[in-house]
């Protein structure tokens, strides 16, 4: 019998899926949330050439914790000459990643297999 690893915190699940780690956020991204996730967020995001999805499809909150959460992996994955992809189809969330501007820097997803579908980034870009 196959058993799932069992999530880091209440907050995040990482998974591997067809090359990426996938980390599913889920419930309340908060600050209490954030400072959950920030360690295993920094540990997926060190490597060099990492593929990485966020996936918000399971939040029900996020405020400015979860912005520089993504903004953070952003940075690291980018320095590492990584790629990162995001998911969101939240209106609410989609509002704020637009408004602030993050929906430019990372353009998100509808879904987990858009995101996983994406074609390879060219180095120095997300």
């Amino acid at each position: 019998m196959r058993q799932e690893p069992v999530p880091p915190t209440r907050h995040l699940r990482i998974r591997q899926d067809r090359g990426h780690t996938v980390l599913e956020f889920s419930g309340e991204i908060d600050i209490v949330a954030a400072e959950e996730i920030a360690p295993h967020l920094d540990r997926e995001t060190e490597r060099d050439d990492a593929r990485v999805v966020i996936d918000l499809s399971r939040i029900e909150f996020f405020d400015c914790s979860g912005l520089r959460l993504l903004y953070r992996a952003r940075s690291r994955v980018l320095d590492r000459r990584g790629q990162l992809y995001l998911v969101c189809a939240h209106p609410l969330t989609l509002r704020v990643l637009r408004i602030t501007g993050l929906a430019r820097l990372l353009p998100p997803q509808p879904t987990l297999d858009a995101a996983l579908n994406q074609p390879e980034a060219t180095p120095g870009s997300v």
